[in-house]
Order: structure tokens, then sequence, then C-alpha cells
């Protein structure tokens, strides 16, 4: 019997020993202590679990194990907070440490670019080779097949969402055009801009092309339905839209003073010389001036002026004598005269 209980206690304790042998990485894992020095960045995939983050954590040298991340992940609740990204941390820091750096907004390693509304092709591939690095030259030469422009899209002129974008490291002219082009589709489908086109008797692109004109000419968002409205009168009654923008897009020019010389250019998007729409889109519209092309405020105007461009001051008229008025103002304000 004294045999057998001590073979039956040996026994015991080496299942005692083996289960915490087992255990213990999970009630005590590895972890190392303080803030940690230098600097290493990890990308956290889209998806990735608590264990996942830490695993990628402990191989970069960041935790000492990928239990102690998950350990203090669960302790504090946080799991649903993690987000992808790359990330700015430290080698050697407790678990807790790193956690906290992954919760903060500042260690992520990203680029925010706001594009704004109203801007030409050219100008958003200048804006996001300033402040996200990427080259012009391959922003231009990307292939328009892969942005994944809706069906009816010509090309990128219009389609390039006017909004903030977060670019990462590793991104490219690709992804943050597509991204863009994302964008839009989403924009598009929140005005119903396929549905509605008909309502206003324009193809999806005309729609677009009528949004970048508004957004094009400036004025308030107030205006846009109004501008909106010039331009479909204006279509009724088959004259010519007259749109000052878009003898500035055909020159590839900036500016608030239109000549008449300027009006005489010869391009499809003079709207002085061609009656009708422009052959596309010649600015990236944002939300407002698209719903302001599908839904015109009610009017007989037959013309529009921004008399003070500063202030953005957009006055409209039926009347030609007001119109000329109106033209006298904005030169005026301009100092041309």
């Amino acid at each position: 019997m004294g045999v057998l209980s001590a073979g039956l206690l040996a026994a015991a304790l080496a299942i005692g020993v083996g289960a915490i042998t087992v255990v213990k990485p999970y009630l005590s894992p590895d972890d190392f202590e303080g803030p940690g020095n230098g600097a290493v960045t990890v990308r956290i995939t889209p998806g990735s679990s608590a264990y996942a983050i830490g695993a990628a954590l402990a191989e970069a040298g960041v935790v000492a194990s990928a239990q102690s991340f998950v350990n203090v992940t669960e302790q504090r609740a946080v799991s649903d907070r993690l987000r992808p990204g790359h990330y700015r941390l430290r080698k050697g820091m407790a678990a807790a440490a790193a956690l906290d750096l992954l919760l903060k907004p500042a260690s992520r390693v990203v680029r925010r670019v706001t594009v704004p509304e109203g801007l030409r092709v050219q100008e958003v591939f200048s804006r996001l080779a300033k402040l996200a690095g990427l080259p012009v030259e391959e922003l231009r030469k990307v292939d328009k097949a892969l942005v994944g422009l809706p069906k009816y899209a010509p090309g990128l002129e219009g389609f390039l969402f006017p909004a903030t974008y977060e670019i990462e490291p590793g991104d490219t002219a690709v992804d943050v055009l597509a991204a863009m082009a994302e964008r839009f589709e989403a924009a598009a489908r929140h005005v119903g801009l396929e549905e509605q086109a008909g309502q206003v008797n324009l193809t999806p692109l005309e729609v677009v092309t009528v949004a970048s004109m508004i957004q094009a000419e400036g004025g308030t968002d107030e205006d846009y339905p109004k501008i909106a409205r010039v331009i479909y009168n204006r279509l009724a009654k088959g004259t010519p839209l007259e749109i000052d923008s878009t003898v500035l897009y055909a020159q590839n020019r900036r500016t608030l003073k239109v000549t008449e010389s300027d009006t005489k250019v010869n391009s499809p998007y003079n709207t002085y010389r061609h009656k009708g729409l422009p052959p596309g889109p010649i600015a990236n519209p944002g939300e407002k001036a698209l719903m302001a092309a599908l839904n015109p405020a009610e009017g007989d105007w037959h013309w529009f002026v921004t008399t003070d461009p500063a202030h953005r001051i957009t006055k409209f008229t039926n009347k030609e004598s007001e119109f000329v008025r109106y033209r006298e103002e904005l030169n005026k304000n301009l100092g041309t005269r």
C-alpha cells in the first residue's frame, strides 16, 4: 500500500508539473517592463485578432510574447478598438504600454490628404504628389481600367471625389485613385445619380458634367440649385451656356478675369462657341453639386454672375439688361474697369 501510495503521489506531482508547464504561458506569459526604446513600425492587417496582433508585435520585438498582449487586451476589454494600419512603436515594451500606443491615433503612420471640391484631375495629382509623396508621373500613368470607374465614365475627370483620404505606407497611385473613385460611387448611390438622371432628361455622365460646372462656378451651397436651373433653362431654349469656367478649362487656366478672346478659344469645351453641354466634366464635383444637378431650383433665370467673388455673392436674372449690369459690377470688383 505504501509503495502504491508513493507511486500515485509521484504521478500526481508529475501531472501537476506538466499542467503548470502548459498553463503558465497563459496565466503568466513573458512580458517586458517599461516603455521600451528605439523605433519600429508594425503593420496590423485588416481582420486581425488580438492574438494575431500580439504575434506581429512579438515578431517585431515590441512585446515579449503574443499572450501577454492578448491578456492585457482582454483585461481592458478593448479588442474592438484595435484598428488596422501601420503603427510607430518601440522595441522591448510592456504589453500594456504597447496597447496604449496602438489605441492612440497619433501612433498611426498615415498621411491624411484633403482634396477640396472643384479641382481638376491634374490639380488633384499635384496635391497628392505634394501631400502624399506620390509621383505625378505615376498618377498620370495609372491604367484607368484598374481604378474602378463607373461604366459611364470616359476618364478620371469628374470622378475623383473630393474628400479626406488616409494614405498609408505602401499605398500605390492605383490604390489612392481607386479609393477616390470608390468614394464617388458611394456619393452617387447616396444621391441616386443613375436612378434620378432621367428626371432631368440627362444621362449619368451629363449629370456629373453639369455638377462639375456648378462646382467650378463657385457661389454658395444655396446658389448651386439656382445655377443648375440657369443651365437647364438655357439648354431648353437652345441658348449657348456661356459658362466662363468651361473656356478656362479648355485653356487649362485659373482666373476670375475672362476676356472676350477667351470666349473665342477653339475647343469643344467652349460653351460660348458650342451649344449644349461640354463633352465631359470640367472638375471634380462634391455631393452638394451633384444633388443640385439632380434637384434644380424653380425659376426663370437665364443668367447668373458672381458679382463679388471674394464674398461669394452671386446674382440671378432673366433680364439681359440686369445681366449686363451685374457683369459691370463684377468687373468693378475685379478692378478691370
